[in-house]
């Protein structure tokens, strides 16, 4: 590609104190420095975190103007590292791309070559963004589940957020995995579609919101993904089963937590703090590998909730931030 050559970009500017998302034509000399390794992007995705930056409701973008969009995947274009050669198929997820470093809303971005993990066979790329970020943690949760011991037949599993990016993946994975899966989310409405995934059972999230969580509960979950963090996830300390463990990866219902220390020293519950942004290589690598092998597509269809343009992501942010996407919305640069 001619470094003069135009191609479109989502760009957010902040002129005069406000956050702007704007559609513009960028050429490989606007890019910076930020790797050695050019990507040309087939598809990106669009996050909780991504409608946060884009609306600038949170805190994600450490400075303007920038690139959001935490995820990527597409071709190798040219590469300065070995590991990578031009045509290979990789994406990014975290890192800090969309926050810190330029990110997936580009059609051409550069990325550091230790970003990158080599899309595994068994998926396309657009496939690969259904996953995205969203699935990604949801495996690296199970895995962490996994890790301290939770076994199929157990007892039930609990996934908050259910109806979520991060959520709807979850519930699949640990269905998929055996586990009895009860998935707590405001929009009963979506039953068939959550059972369909592998849930069991549905609670509404307004059992897990108490005002004033109270220190133990009965005991009922063996293990959980909680993506909601706030009363809910206090509540959820509360009723874990013993010895049980929780996966906090999300905030989606703030970021306080008023608990005690009860469930932690009478019942030994384990609350496992999920970093997906900045996880180690190798595990890295081990959560995209098991996400081919364990999601079939037709799951990973059903988990799509559009395929949008570059200029619907700012109108599709909001729809996120409101609660109004089922599953994961994939953004497609060729569009």
């Amino acid at each position: 590609m001619s470094v003069h050559e135009p191609f479109p970009a989502l760009v957010l500017e902040k002129p005069a104190g406000t956050v702007e998302p704007r559609l513009r034509q960028l050429r490989l000399t606007d890019l910076p420095e930020q790797g050695e390794v050019l990507v040309e992007v087939a598809y990106s995705s669009l996050n909780y975190k991504d409608g946060l930056a884009v609306t600038d409701r949170g805190r994600i973008v450490r400075g303007y103007p920038i690139v959001p969009g935490v995820d990527l995947a597409g071709r190798v274009v040219s590469s300065g590292d070995p590991a990578l050669a031009p045509g290979d198929r990789v994406l990014v997820t975290g890192r800090g791309i969309g926050e810190d470093h330029w990110g997936g809303y580009s059609r051409y971005q550069r990325v550091q070559a230790e970003w990158a993990v080599v899309v595994p066979e068994a998926l396309d790329l657009r496939q690969a963004m259904i996953i995205g970020t969203a699935g990604y943690t949801a495996m690296l949760s199970v895995m962490t589940l996994e890790a301290q011991g939770l076994r199929p037949g157990e007892g039930e599993v609990l996934v908050t957020g259910a109806s979520g990016g991060v959520g709807s993946m979850a519930v699949a994975l640990l269905a998929r995995a055996g586990h009895r899966v009860v998935a707590s989310t405001g929009r009963l409405s979506e039953r068939d579609w959550l059972e369909g995934l592998g849930a069991a059972a549905l609670i509404h999230r307004r059992e897990l919101a108490e005002a004033e969580p109270r220190p133990l509960r009965s005991e009922r979950w063996a293990g959980a993904v909680d993506t909601v963090g706030g009363t809910t996830l206090a509540t959820l300390i509360a009723s874990m089963r013993r010895h049980g463990s929780i996966a906090a990866c999300g905030l989606a219902g703030g970021p306080q937590l008023a608990t005690s220390v009860f469930p932690f020293i009478l019942r030994g519950v384990n609350l496992m703090g999920i970093d997906s942004n900045y996880c180690p290589a190798p595990r890295r690598l081990a959560a995209w590998q098991r996400l081919a092998r364990d999601l079939d597509v037709a799951c990973l269809e059903t988990l799509q909730h559009a395929l949008i343009p570059l200029a619907a992501v700012p109108a599709m942010s909001e729809t996120i931030l409101a609660g109004g996407v089922r599953g994961r919305v994939v953004v497609d640069l060729n569009a």
